[in-house]
């Protein structure tokens, strides 16, 4: 029963969907990746316990070739289960696969599929491939809902989310040593690891750090990532007089994220949804691992973010377009340790009993009757 996992999400390019792909690469036993080339895969590859076939071009599409490509490694490989990584525009490819032989077919959803299943032309693609599979899969509640809402009443939906490796998210995973490194130690420190883009609201973090400084003067806010934003991020930091209290550490390899997370007192994402509600955040995976990291956390409401947070008990969801609030409540958790703790603490538990990789594998598994 081997499984054909199609994705343009995979390594060495970095991003949640890559991690969530490649994550559960590891729960199945016997498979092989179809993806596409990009920059140092032929090393990354050689590292492998399963074999991955690249195509010639940077992006697979569901074109004729391509397709035909898919159908030759499923035929290869003699497998007869097939994993569509993202399912759109992917998940086009499902009837020619089914007829190649695949008797069963799981296309997993993200965020763009929302936006997909909200504009005519896409909504009707979307449904095709919900038609093509044996299940859809949402990361949240909030995908579900709009997902859901282009598909047949024939197509079977279910949830699929992505773990939390707590062997490598927990604390004292080597925050210490990063805070030594960047001369942050005995610093209160607020960090957000993500991306530098406009959807992330690390902007109204800086428009809330004067606030923040107001109440504990001596607190650094740490962005950790690289992405198009970070100039108009530095030039805003400057317009609000922050500048000597932001850090941007630019781009960190992701096996080298956790001591990041773990350096910070509070982990804070105030996420947005953005283009007239097509840019959601789906979920938001770095929210539970700085939960599994002992921190409590601070999240945008935006699509599926609010699955992330126990509102009150891990963190506080928050309006990620009013720095005022979000300003109050860093305050709250810089200046109460002992909450800060406890909110760790409760998250940590949270994601160790119901946010692991084994469980997500459990029923990727079911779902592939592997």
């Amino acid at each position: 029963m081997t499984v054909l996992v199609v994705t343009n999400d995979f390594p060495p390019r970095q991003g949640g969907i890559e991690t969530f792909v490649r994550s559960l690469c590891d729960q199945l036993d016997d498979l092989v990746v179809f993806t596409a080339r990009m920059p140092g895969d032929t090393q990354y590859d050689a590292g492998l316990a399963f074999p991955v076939e690249r195509d010639r071009t940077s992006m697979l599409l569901p074109t004729a070739r391509i397709t035909r490509h898919a159908v030759d490694v499923m035929h290869r490989y003699q497998a007869d289960r097939v994993l569509f990584g993202a399912a759109a525009p992917l998940g086009l490819m499902g009837p020619a696969l089914r007829k190649a032989g695949a008797r069963r077919i799981v296309a997993m959803t993200h965020g763009h599929e929302t936006w997909w299943a909200g504009v005519p032309g896409t909504r009707q693609a979307l449904r095709r491939i919900g038609d093509a599979a044996d299940t859809v899969t949402t990361v949240s509640n909030w995908c579900e809902e709009q997902i859901t809402k282009a598909l047949s009443d024939k197509a079977k939906v279910r949830r699929l989310t992505p773990g939390v490796d707590t062997s490598r998210f927990y604390p004292g995973c080597g925050g210490e040593q990063v805070r030594k490194g960047l001369g942050l130690e005995g610093v209160p420190v607020v960090a957000c690891v993500s991306r530098l883009v406009a959807r992330k609201g690390q902007d109204t973090l800086i428009r809330a750090w004067p606030r923040v400084l107001a109440e504990v003067p001596t607190a650094v806010l740490l962005l950790v990532g690289g992405g198009p934003a970070r100039e108009p991020l530095t030039a805003l930091a400057k317009t609000m007089g922050v500048e000597h209290a932001v850090r941007f550490t630019g781009a960190v390899p992701w096996a080298d994220i956790p001591p990041y997370v773990d350096a910070a007192d509070v982990f804070a994402m105030p996420c947005r949804t953005r283009r007239f509600g097509l840019e959601p955040e789906a979920l938001g995976i770095v929210s539970l691992e700085a939960a599994a990291t002992g921190k409590p956390v601070l999240v945008g409401d935006s699509g599926g973010a609010s699955d992330t947070v126990r509102h009150g008990e891990t963190g506080y969801l928050v309006d990620p377009y009013n720095p005022v609030a979000v300003a109050v409540r860093l305050v709250q958790l810089l200046t109460d340790p002992a909450r800060a703790q406890a909110m760790g603490k409760a998250g940590r538990e949270w994601v160790a009993a119901e946010w692991t990789w084994q469980r997500s594998g459990q029923t990727l598994r079911q779902l592939l009757e592997v």
